[in-house]
């Protein structure tokens, strides 16, 4: 039996983004908008990850047909720690995702919701925020960098983060704790908290071997 391919849950931070209101005379007065860079390509990222153009012109034309036309492109306030987007986070919604360049650039409204009002007190109180992405997929190493492969897809195109300088929020890959794989068109959440404590306990020495034996256990117990 073929197992599974593992599918990473990949977040990919922009620095920072710009903020505009605009007021169309309703009742809901003005409207709080986020604008900038939401995905870049092309380019080796600090996760030491690189999503090929011609890949993601094809995911963000999917997202834009099958979300964001939808008026359902949702974002959370903070960092996700899974793939889905939970309704009691959601902050704001993406309206616009389009390539300028080797990026694509995003526009989300702030939302009305308890943490959309977060995020725009935030704002309005001259604070700088972030935006990061969220996807599955696999990737392939080649010279060092992981090459995002053609299974990859968003699960949302931006959340709003307050600290984007900062590495240590991303979840980077399997060992992280946590991991999602595609079974049988549903995907399903394996816990390898375990695999992940032999990891961070091994030696300098030992860290490769003690790697590749968790990644191996991993791959067999997909199979059952």
């Amino acid at each position: 039996m073929t197992s599974p391919t593992p599918l990473v849950l990949m977040t990919e931070l922009s620095e920072d983004v710009t903020y505009a209101s605009k007021s169309d005379g309703s009742a809901e007065g003005k409207r709080l908008f986020i604008e900038g860079i939401f995905l870049m390509c092309d380019i080796v990222n600090r996760n030491g990850r690189m999503y090929p153009s011609a890949l993601m012109d094809d995911v963000v034309a999917a997202y834009n047909r099958n979300y964001i036309t939808q008026k359902r492109a949702y974002g959370e306030l903070g960092h996700p720690e899974g793939p889905t987007v939970n309704p009691d986070r959601i902050s704001h919604r993406i309206v616009s995702l389009t390539r300028e360049g080797t990026n694509f650039v995003g526009k989300a409204q702030i939302s009305s919701t308890p943490m959309g009002e977060i995020a725009r007190n935030l704002i309005l109180d001259g604070g700088r925020l972030g935006v990061s992405s969220r996807g599955l997929g696999s990737v392939t190493k080649r010279n060092g960098v992981e090459i995002v492969q053609d299974d990859f897809f968003l699960t949302t195109g931006g959340d709003i983060v307050i600290d984007p300088s900062a590495p240590s929020a991303f979840v980077n890959g399997i060992m992280e704790g946590k991991s999602w794989v595609w079974d049988n068109g549903l995907l399903k959440e394996s816990t390898i908290a375990g695999y992940h404590k032999a990891i961070s306990k091994a030696s300098s020495k030992t860290l490769e071997e003690t790697s590749v034996k968790m990644f191996k256990n991993f791959i067999s117990e997909l199979g059952k």
